[in-house]
């Protein structure tokens, strides 16, 4: 595999409520939540949550799209189709999640098996849904 220098540092998603986003990524993902409480207090403008030591998930209140002046039309980006997101996990991790998700009555696809992604074909995937309809797949690659 090809060592590239370009990372994913961070997925801006849309979400009605922010602080119940972090929760439900937390509790139902098992992401940590990262400065929920200064979003609360107004310190910042988002709350995010930690995929890993590179990437995060910020969790963008909707009404801010109108201040998205970066770019001609960004303001228009809240609700942009984004098909999926998809995070890769350890056998046991993408178990885990899965479990969560189903304790918390959360809907789940039926598993996929050979999905081709960043390292080739995965063994098992599944999608779901986080309480915004943001969509997102889990998967797994052989170990080693």
């Amino acid at each position: 595999m090809t060592d590239h220098t370009a990372r994913l540092d961070h997925v801006v998603l849309w979400v009605s409520d922010p602080v119940a986003a972090a929760d439900f990524y937390e509790q139902a993902v098992g992401l940590e939540p990262l400065r929920v409480a200064e979003f609360q207090n107004g310190e910042v403008s988002f709350p995010s949550v930690r995929l890993n030591a590179e990437t995060i998930l910020d969790l963008a209140p909707l009404p801010m799209a109108a201040r998205m002046t970066m770019l001609p039309g960004a303001d228009k980006s809240a609700g942009h189709p984004v098909n999926h997101v998809c995070i890769a996990l350890t056998e046991d991790g993408y178990d885990s999640l899965r479990a969560r998700l189903e304790e918390r009555e959360v809907p789940v696809s039926d598993h996929g098996r050979h999905s081709y992604g960043a390292r080739g074909p995965a063994v098992r995937s599944f999608y779901f849904n986080d309480p915004d309809g943001n969509v997102f797949e889990a998967r797994y690659y052989e170990e080693g």
